[in-house]
């Protein structure tokens, strides 16, 4: 399996540092909000890549933090508290807004099929990590005192930019022009372990320590939690492309520097889903979640189609008309798999000739894209539909699109009004449109009235809106021609 490797710019074989254990990191959410669907891309990869690890046999430890404390807006770890913006916003303690969201990001998680993480660890159970951490980084010389606050000193480092060479001018003080410079720096690009003084003096939460009352900076939690539960050592350390720099370029100079050797091999990275108006983001008003895509009536699954219809490492546009059509591919897709029978002697060699098709392609630094299309392969195989089912059911273990369940589905919804004596409408497709449905009923009723021109004339409505229908026993199948 070859992945690419942010650190290193190029693709690696995937070797990991223990043989009976893949150890892996996510970034979690900061529960201040619901998660939009570009952040849930993120999260959909990560699943797909731990699945996959499962699949061809790695045992896998996947952790991943909640970010319930601060975090910042800026660079310069100044700017705007979120946890404290969103309790201000609802008029709840900072606690009660990130146990209400942390419930929703995994009640999103749960729709898209996204497995929970092993360990889910909030960034407020760790605080004794991260003063252990900050305390050695300051008897080394790694971290400072000033202005109350400990910060990590990045010129005692041989590289800072793991994954760029950035130019000191080139770092932004802050995301907004509002933010200042933080003058208790040695040098611009330090950042904040640990805060007793900041911009917002009302922050809800803080603990005592070595320094004074006060919270870690964000980027310590990742270092503390991953430590906690993986050790000293991480395989693969996963998260969105903006996180790389400064967040991920932060965890490693601070963890290598308290641990003296290196700490994680590989880092993988998504890329953003963008609107035709740019990046994803919850701070222009309204925002897509999976709550509203199920309230305009889409599958939150065919939305994980979508995704997987991408490269990671490629930047996904998201339009409505992009989404619609990967609704009708998925809803195709599914009705295919709807017409194969039940039954039968699978052909083993054949599931496994397939199976290598499906990791070939995945092994090429997860390409979802292609192992989606290995589904299309599998139904176009010289096989019988046992056959068939058995190879989509072991890729489905992977991509987790419910391909099985679906496809039981409408046939069920397909044998239902017949078998009852009623008026089945089928989509061949498996799409669902009301104002089809609703018209080819009036059609039937038009029939049943001997109104034969009514009839008639429903049916070229339809032809004119590019929908074929044939009449069979107990109903009507339809198609968009």
């Amino acid at each position: 399996m070859y992945l690419y490797n942010s650190a290193t710019r190029k693709k690696q074989e995937f070797v990991p540092n223990h043989p009976d254990m893949v150890k892996m990191y996510t970034c979690g959410p900061t529960v201040y909000h619901f998660a939009h669907i570009g952040n849930l891309r993120t999260y959909i990869m990560e699943d797909v890549l731990e699945k996959y690890l499962r699949y061809v046999g790695y045992n896998v430890k996947r952790v991943m933090n909640i970010t319930d404390v601060g975090h910042l807006t800026s660079d310069a770890d100044e700017g705007e508290d979120k946890m404290l913006k969103g309790a201000r916003r609802e008029h709840k303690t900072v606690m009660e807004i990130a146990k209400y969201y942390t419930d929703a990001f995994f009640a999103d998680c749960a729709k898209l099929n996204i497995k929970t993480p092993d360990v889910v660890e909030p960034a407020t159970n760790c605080i004794d990590e991260y003063i252990k951490i900050i305390s050695v980084l300051l008897d080394k010389g790694y971290a400072y005192q000033a202005g109350g606050n400990v910060y990590f000193d990045t010129a005692k480092l041989e590289r800072y930019y793991v994954f760029g060479e950035h130019k000191e001018e080139d770092l932004a003080v802050g995301v907004r022009d509002s933010v200042e410079e933080d003058t208790n720096k040695r040098n611009k690009n330090d950042f904040v372990l640990w805060f007793t003084k900041s911009k917002f003096e009302d922050q809800a939460l803080k603990w005592d320590s070595p320094w004074g009352v006060g919270y870690p900076g964000w980027h310590m939690e990742c270092s503390g939690i991953s430590m906690k539960h993986l050790g000293e050592d991480v395989d693969i350390h996963c998260g969105g492309i903006d996180n790389a720099f400064p967040h991920h370029t932060n965890e490693i100079a601070q963890s290598e520097s308290y641990l003296g050797h290196k700490w994680c091999n590989w880092w993988v990275h998504v890329l953003h889903l963008n609107t035709n108006d740019g990046k994803m983001s919850k701070s222009k008003g309204e925002f897509l979640t999976v709550s509203l895509l199920q309230e305009k009536g889409y599958d939150p699954l065919a939305y994980r189609f979508f995704c997987l219809q991408s490269h990671y490492r490629k930047s996904l546009v998201f339009t409505w008309e992009n989404l619609d059509n990967a609704v009708a591919a998925y809803n195709k897709l599914i009705a295919r798999i709807a017409a194969l029978k039940e039954g039968g002697d699978v052909d083993a060699a054949v599931v496994e000739a397939l199976r290598a098709k499906f990791m070939q392609a995945m092994d090429n630094d997860l390409n979802t894209s292609m192992g989606v299309t290995v589904l299309y392969d599998v139904l176009k195989a010289d096989a019988n539909d046992a056959t068939k089912l058995a190879a989509l059911a072991e890729l489905d273990q992977v991509l987790s699109l419910d391909l099985l369940e679906k496809a039981a589905a409408v046939r069920k919804k397909q044998a239902a009004a017949p078998a009852e004596g009623g008026f089945a409408v089928i989509s061949q497709d498996g799409e669902e449109n009301g104002e089809v449905e609703a018209l080819i009923l009036r059609r039937a009723e038009a029939k049943k009235a001997k109104d034969f021109a009514q009839a008639d004339a429903i049916r070229q409505q339809l032809k004119d809106q590019g929908i074929e229908i044939t009449d069979v026993a107990g109903g009507v199948k339809w198609k968009r021609a």
